[in-house]
Order: C-alpha cells, then sequence, then structure tokens
C-alpha cells in the first residue's frame, strides 16, 4: 500500500471526502460507483467495474461447466460461454476506443 500523506475527518453521517488530485489520478469521476473491501484493519476503495464482474462470473461458470456431468451440453456450453466472454470484451475495447 501505498501512503499519500492525505488525512480526511469523518463527519455525523460517516462521510469522508476523496481528494479532487486523488480522484483525477485514479480516474474517479462524480457519479462513479466505488466497491469497499476490508482487510485486516484496512478499507479499500475500488472504482467498480461491472465488466469485471461479469467477465469472473463467465469464468466460475466456465469452471463450473468443466467439473460438472452436463453431458451433450458441454461443450455447446463451453463455446457459448466463450461466445458471451468475446461480446463483453468487444464491447468494453468499443467504448474505450469512443472515448
Amino acid at each position: 500500500m501505498k501512503a499519500t500523506g492525505i488525512t480526511r475527518k469523518v463527519d455525523e453521517l460517516g462521510r469522508i471526502v476523496l481528494p479532487i488530485e486523488l480522484r483525477r489520478n485514479l480516474g474517479i469521476s462524480i457519479g462513479d460507483a466505488l466497491e469497499i473491501f476490508t482487510e485486516n484493519d484496512a478499507i479499500i476503495l475500488k472504482r467498480y467495474d461491472a465488466v469485471d464482474d461479469l467477465l469472473d462470473m463467465v469464468n466460475r461458470l466456465k469452471d463450473r461447466v468443466v467439473f460438472e456431468d452436463c453431458g451433450k451440453m458441454k461443450p455447446i456450453l463451453i463455446d457459448k460461454l466463450a461466445e458471451i466472454e468475446e461480446i463483453i470484451k468487444s464491447g468494453t475495447n468499443e467504448t474505450k476506443a469512443s472515448k
């Protein structure tokens, strides 16, 4: 973990303000969703990325199909999940290219 030297106080509603320079450096914009993690005594904020969640879900499903007895459906399911993964990835690339 990298120290920033920045401190902020928690207000009466439990909020903190993320400094603009930190948000700019990390690409966090107004309205962006942040995921909250805890590790030991630390709170970790990460920009939420639904695409990463979808890709994780597809990979978990592919792993499950490989280990389950799906009969004749196994190769079809694996192919379809690979197609879904490619669609998600290509949508991400198109979005990045348009920015």
